[in-house]
């Protein structure tokens, strides 16, 4: 509860407490009704003003965002740079910070791919924000959908943090040193697939969900001999230095949009997406909408193995390299692009290098990916 100060009338401050009447009422205005009166409505004016004083100030934003650890920090990353941005939002209690559980969040006991569908991470999320419970949903881009919800945009992406993904192990620095028939821990089938292209004697242990403390602890307890985590969210949580060694981009292609923030709003709600402008890394939002064009061309989900990134090179072009490929790792069909680093010619590069792949690989390939 609040502490508040009341000033008091000067009539007020000057009674003395021997000056008041057992019903509470100073005893000198007992004598005189319209003083008395006079009096009483003096303090209820006051009370009314505390009453007033007291009420809980509503936020002018309100965050949500999944709750574990790297989902907050990704939140307070956005919480501070607003607040950075717009004097109104640093005040205390400006913005707050709303945690809703998803359905990625609630079964944990079995593999992603299992699950199936798309959102699994976002879509509690869009309800809330269509339901007005919150103004701004913060999102890891690579859990949001091709598509977005009817009534929700997402104009702003937070500029990039490093794509690569790591190689955690207590015994060995890299895939080379484990011994044949060593198990790796990964729920993605990006990762799964591409491990097992390069590192064939070696198992893949798909059940393997949690946070990155939950999938470390494991790796420490000798759960499974090595596990892979976005260098991404370890550097956002401060634990860069748990990894054994990173993984170049030609050995491990990143997942679509790995390393990038996205934040929602809706559609009508112009003031939110003013303030949430004033956030968005121009080159970050270009690279992200040509890696989704791609995957939205081959119709991706978690239980399809696709990676993807576009970046600007020395020259100030995009290159994008994009890969799809089989759980087991037996078939792996990749590409690549070059073009102008702008919106109209990434989204093209993406899609064209998408039916590229689609062809190259043929039906009946994406036809198994989606019966699996």
């Amino acid at each position: 509860m609040e502490n508040i100060t009341l000033k008091l009338p000067l009539f007020l401050a000057k009674i003395s407490p021997g000056s008041f009447s057992p019903a509470g009422l100073p005893t000198h205005s007992l004598k005189n009704p319209s003083t008395n009166q006079s009096r009483r409505l003096m303090v209820t004016r006051a009370a009314v003003a505390v009453e007033l004083q007291t009420q809980t100030k509503v936020s002018l934003v309100r965050i949500g965002t999944r709750g574990s650890p790297l989902a907050l920090a990704q939140a307070y990353e956005t919480r501070n740079k607003l607040m950075a941005t717009h004097s109104e939002l640093a005040e205390e209690g400006a913005i707050e910070i709303v945690v809703i559980k998803t359905t990625g969040d609630k079964i944990q006991t079995q593999p992603l791919a299992d699950l199936g569908g798309k959102g699994l991470f976002t879509k509690e999320i869009d309800e809330a924000l269509l339901n007005g419970e919150i103004d701004i949903a913060v999102h890891s881009m690579k859990d949001v959908p091709t598509y977005l919800p009817d009534g929700t945009i997402l104009p702003c992406n937070l500029p990039r943090e490093d794509v690569r993904d790591v190689f955690i192990s207590s015994s060995a620095a890299s895939f080379a040193e484990l011994p044949a028939g060593s198990i790796v821990g990964t729920a993605s089938l990006r990762r799964k697939s591409q491990i097992l292209y390069r590192y064939p004697s070696l198992k893949v242990e798909e059940n393997f969900r949690g946070n990155v403390q939950t999938r470390l602890k494991k790796v420490r307890e000798g759960v499974v001999q090595a596990t892979l985590l976005a260098l991404a969210g370890l550097k956002r949580l401060e634990m860069a230095d748990n990894a054994a060694s990173i993984i170049s981009i030609d050995e491990m292609l990143p997942a679509v949009a790995q390393g990038a923030i996205g934040i929602a709003c809706r559609s009508n709600d112009n003031k939110m997406a003013d303030y949430i402008a004033w956030l968005n890394d121009e080159e970050t939002r270009l690279a992200v909408v040509c890696e989704r064009a791609f995957l939205e061309t081959l119709d991706g989900s978690c239980k399809t193995p696709i990676a993807g990134y576009a970046y600007r090179d020395e020259e100030g072009y995009c290159v994008f390299r994009g890969l799809v490929a089989s759980p087991d790792g037996t078939q792996v069909f990749e590409t690549a692009r070059r073009g102008l680093y702008t919106l109209e010619d990434m989204i093209l590069m993406g899609k064209d290098a998408g039916k590229e792949l689609l062809l190259r690989a043929g039906a009946d390939f994406f036809d198994y990916l989606r019966r699996q």
